[in-house]
């Protein structure tokens, strides 16, 4: 009897060090958990620190909004707010037009449409940028994809062209441009692919968009 009533317990005793147990690795579980979110909620206003700005750029046919990634292309970003803060886009215009039908003595074809500042302030324009290749920032030409024109590496000033479809031969790597360096992609359309579609659509002579579509403004959107 006496063996029995040891087994018995030493069974209850082995029971409440189970659960002492349990309740120890659960308190440390719920512990790790609460910790895990407070590390989450000082986090989130950093992310939202980090939201990449925008543009509305307002033209003849509508409005076109982009994100501008900061992150990935800051030196191109950077250099693109400057012109829109700036106020040069004010006034200027989508001059040239892209497109499979008129580039007949191009082994490499795109589809994309140009803009450039206000012809009044030419003379005003900041110094050409490093080319952000994008075998460095990772953003590719795609549809949408919103990048500087420029003739040599590091020459890009305020010029830029909007993509339609994707257009892998801008990339690093790509021969539309003899030196395989690429363009400067350094955002996105968000908002208002119709109006860029629309664009490109007008006539034109050759690439040359005749007449050419006004930009009436590019600002910033306001964060709320």
């Amino acid at each position: 009897m006496s063996s029995v009533a040891g087994q018995h317990k030493i069974s209850a005793e082995s029971s409440q060090y189970s659960r002492a147990t349990g309740d120890r690795h659960v308190n440390k579980i719920w512990k790790l958990f609460r910790f895990f979110i407070l590390v989450c909620a000082a986090f989130v206003p950093s992310l939202a620190a980090q939201e990449l700005p925008r543009v509305t750029i307002s033209t003849e046919f509508g409005e076109i909004e982009i994100e501008i990634d900061t992150v990935r292309a800051p030196v191109t970003a950077s250099n693109f707010l400057g012109y829109v803060d700036g106020g040069f886009y004010n006034g200027g215009r989508f001059h040239r037009t892209v497109h499979p039908d008129n580039q007949p003595n191009d082994s490499i074809r795109i589809e994309v449409i140009q803009a450039s500042i206000n012809s009044q302030r030419s003379g005003e324009g900041f110094s050409p940028i490093p080319l952000e290749r994008t075998n460095v920032t990772g953003i590719r030409h795609q549809d949408g994809t919103i990048s500087m024109a420029r003739g040599g590496p590091d020459s890009a000033t305020s010029s830029f062209f909007i993509c339609l479809g994707e257009q892998s031969s801008l990339d690093y790597g790509g021969f539309r441009n003899s030196d395989a360096q690429g363009f400067a992609a350094f955002g996105r359309v968000v908002r208002g692919m119709d109006v860029v579609r629309q664009i490109q659509q007008q006539p034109a002579e050759g690439q040359t968009l005749t007449p050419p579509v006004g930009i009436l403004s590019a600002n910033r959107v306001e964060e709320l």
